[in-house]
């Protein structure tokens, strides 16, 4: 075997997309400069984390990182999957981090992957383990994903800045994908969502719902929001409420919105230590606000909502060599990256036209006909 020869990438932005692709694309990758000018140089605890993470699920997979965090050497191996795995995901950001990649290589592992993922488990930054569960595993099932062994079940609940959440996952394996043609976002039919609450009073929860059903019901009868009031050893370590919605189309799309309040972590930035000291946002408006969210994100269009641009550009790339074709909103920030990446990594690009009578954007691939090679044909 000749020397690896590594594609070189600089700076740290994507770093968790960047090496998805590159163990699905089985490129060895050298990334340099990361975060080199900033006080804190260099990886981040949950960039770390996450690099565990892909130990645990490869084999033969090796990672470097040098002293000051700032160059990383990954080069992948081959995705194994497992049963019964554990994940501390730590507290620098909540399991929604960790998911959506874990989700993409479990699809193409050599043996279905289950595992238990341990941390935060609702925070603004990232979505929430709701969203993931009514939003992001029905949108598999659109790429020819069974629903047989797709799961995700919340074990308890955690919010920042002590965590204390547990998340159960399971992924089935598959061959291929499937080409689709998504392109048709359907009518909004009804509305669903969950509230939640952590070591404070469910009041909070029936004040979030009351104010997001105030708004849903001008518009559409079908309303059905959710309490999930955690206590006990199941409501984590600190108290923390929220809210996830996700709106179901005609055609059988979700659109989802969501957040999640609590104290911030104090060790971030000095901008977060004087956000601490400020009062939380009451309940109310959080239920006000979400509810004005999820309108936004619907009336951008598109068969998936701005937070799931850049998983479903992913699993159209990682189709067989068939063309996809799909529908979004205004293309977000992360979803402009995801489309550089691909191009980067799998050498695959998208034609993006924009639809004026609509003000939403189709986009076409033709997959890289990524097939499953470790599983065995049955």
């Amino acid at each position: 075997m000749g020397k690896a020869s590594y594609k070189k990438l600089t700076g740290s932005q994507n770093l968790r997309q960047r090496l998805v692709l590159a163990a699905l694309a089985s490129t060895p990758v050298l990334i340099e400069d990361i975060r080199a000018e900033e006080t804190w140089p260099g990886l981040r605890p949950h960039e770390v984390s996450f690099l565990r993470l892909l130990e645990k699920v490869s084999d033969d997979c090796v990672v470097e990182i040098n002293e000051t965090g700032t160059k990383l050497k990954f080069k992948p191996g081959i995705v194994m999957g497992g049963r019964n795995l554990v994940h501390d995901c730590g507290l620098s950001r909540a399991i929604g981090y960790f998911l959506e990649p874990l989700i993409v290589l479990g699809l193409f592992a050599k043996k279905p992957l289950t595992i238990t993922l341990k941390g935060i488990t609702n925070d603004p930054k990232d979505p929430s383990v709701d969203t993931f569960r009514s939003t992001t595993l029905p949108m598999l099932k659109h790429f020819g994903v069974p629903s047989e062994g797709l799961d995700l079940k919340i074990q308890s609940r955690g919010s920042a800045p002590q965590g204390g959440g547990e998340v159960f996952l399971s992924i089935p394996i598959v061959q291929s994908l499937t080409a689709v043609n998504w392109t048709d976002e359907g009518m909004v039919k009804r509305i669903r969502g969950v509230t939640f609450s952590t070591r404070v009073s469910t009041q909070f929860e029936n004040t979030m719902v009351y104010a997001a059903r105030g708004i849903f019901n001008l518009l559409l009868p079908d309303v059905h929001i959710f309490t999930d009031h955690r206590s006990g050893a199941q409501a984590g370590l600190s108290p923390g409420y929220g809210i996830s919605l996700v709106a179901e189309t005609t055609s059988g799309c979700c659109i989802s919105a969501d957040t999640a309040i609590s104290y911030s972590r104090g060790e971030e930035t000095v901008e977060l230590e004087d956000e601490e000291k400020k009062d939380l946002m009451p309940p109310e408006d959080v239920g006000v606000k979400m509810a004005n969210v999820l309108l936004g994100e619907i009336e951008q269009g598109g068969v998936v909502d701005s937070t799931h641009q850049g998983l479903l550009f992913l699993l159209c790339a990682l189709c067989p060599q068939d063309v996809s074709k799909v529908r979004v909103g205004k293309l977000s920030p992360y979803g402009i990256e995801t489309l550089r990446n691909i191009k980067d990594f799998l050498g695959v690009k998208f034609v993006i036209k924009p639809d004026p009578s609509t003000g939403t954007v189709i986009l076409k691939c033709v997959g890289s006909g990524l097939r499953n090679l470790s599983r065995r044909i049955s």
